[in-house]
């Protein structure tokens, strides 16, 4: 072999490294996919020990699921893991119900448990609903989008171990947003189940990093902390593009639904719809007040939408199906739908606020204020919130 001794230890560098990952592919190919990328769930050896001889709660919906598309409840009852209860968010636990619709109490066909909602009247688990749970798993796929209840309902399941001295395991998941930071920042009287934190709207974390920041800050009641263990994802980062296998919700169907809902939801606190009651929520919007158009859309009953907004009436629009990711919090479309609108008065209605978290976004819309300035705005905001970020992120 005619290398010299410099490229031989190279050459021997390279071959360490190659060999330290079972499939080097699964760090050096462009691009990622679900089987690249392991869940918190897929990284079972982590937590399975921790739930030998334990009598388990377990907080999920059909995003539960590891790589093999076997749900994570399946998953531990073949592996003899004593799960009690099964709690379940917005949207139910097979992921079914409408957004804000009312989620009852009920049993699981399939393995007989019992399911408690998470929604509703009951948004944290009440001490008799508890008792007898030694631990807790936390398994749900987040958007990264503070309106998102998911990140709601892991305030209260972590208030409610904390408050019963109930260990917490968070299955961590990719955020598909990535690492995205950007929006308002909640102010406090604001406060409510679309917006719990003093965090932007896109707040640029895993559900697991957020869980550590909730812990962290002493947002929970009293300054409580809860026992948190989060199993992280393998081969993840924020900068790595993730598909989602499931819907996490009935009204975000792909992933330009899930790249666009940040940007659109904000019109959920006007009069345009975004599509509920069409095959393209979250990536077209439109209203019969807007300006007739090339584009026009009739929303319909569906699944995800008994009763749409606008049902059965023309709405003119935009369709963003094709349009290009966006890498930020847009704000286009929402002030040229207010300029356009033909009664401003009737534009924008009291959610509008609780979704941005503040009362300025509105008037700086309603005063004709540009997006950039809008921007200017935050950006003392999010610098500030970036460094606190930064202390609880894993990837």
């Amino acid at each position: 072999m005619n290398l010299s001794f410099k490229k031989y230890i190279l050459f021997l560098m390279a071959i360490i490294a190659i060999n330290s990952y079972s499939n080097p592919l699964e760090r050096f190919t462009k691009g990622n996919t679900l089987e690249k990328i392991k869940t918190g769930a897929d990284n079972f050896e982590k937590y399975l020990p921790l739930l030998k001889d334990k009598k388990v709660g377990i907080v999920t919906n059909q995003t539960g699921i590891l790589t093999n598309k076997m749900h994570l409840v399946d998953f531990l009852i073949e592996k003899q893991i004593a799960i009690q209860t099964i709690f379940a968010p917005e949207h139910g636990f097979r992921g079914t119900a409408d957004a804000g619709e009312h989620v009852i109490d009920a049993k699981d066909t399939k393995t007989g448990l019992p399911i408690v909602s998470l929604y509703g009247e009951n948004r944290k688990p009440k001490p008799e609903q508890l008792k007898g749970i030694e631990i807790m798993i936390f398994d749900l796929q987040d958007v990264g989008a503070r309106f998102y209840t998911y990140i709601s309902t892991l305030h209260y399941v972590m208030e409610a171990c904390a408050e019963n001295n109930i260990p917490l395991i968070i299955l961590d998941r990719p955020n598909p947003n990535g690492g995205i930071v950007d929006g308002p920042i909640l102010e406090k009287e604001y406060t409510s189940f679309v917006g719990m934190h003093p965090i932007p709207i896109l707040h640029g974390m895993t559900i697991g990093e957020y869980a550590q920041m909730i812990n962290g800050e002493k947002w929970l009641k009293n300054a409580a902390q809860c026992q948190l263990i989060v199993i992280p994802c393998i081969n993840y980062n924020h900068s790595m593009d993730y598909s989602l296998p499931v819907k996490p919700s009935p009204n975000l169907p792909n992933d330009q639904s899930i790249n666009l809902y940040a940007s659109l939801c904000l019109f959920e606190g006007t009069n345009v719809s975004v599509g509920r009651g069409t095959e393209k929520q979250f990536q077209i919007f439109g209203s019969p007040f807007l300006p007739k158009s090339a584009f026009s859309f009739t929303p319909k009953p569906n699944f995800g939408a008994k009763e749409p907004l606008y049902n059965g009436q023309i709405c003119y629009g935009q369709d963003l199906t094709t349009h290009k990711k966006v890498n930020r919090l847009e704000l286009q479309w929402l002030i040229r739908s207010y300029k356009m609108t033909s009664d401003k008065t009737k534009f924008f209605n009291a959610f509008f606020t609780k979704l941005a978290g503040t009362k300025q976004l509105q008037q700086q819309i309603e005063n004709g204020e540009s997006e950039n300035k809008i921007r200017k705005s935050w950006k003392k905001g999010l610098k500030d919130f970036k460094t606190k970020r930064a202390k609880y992120l894993i990837y």
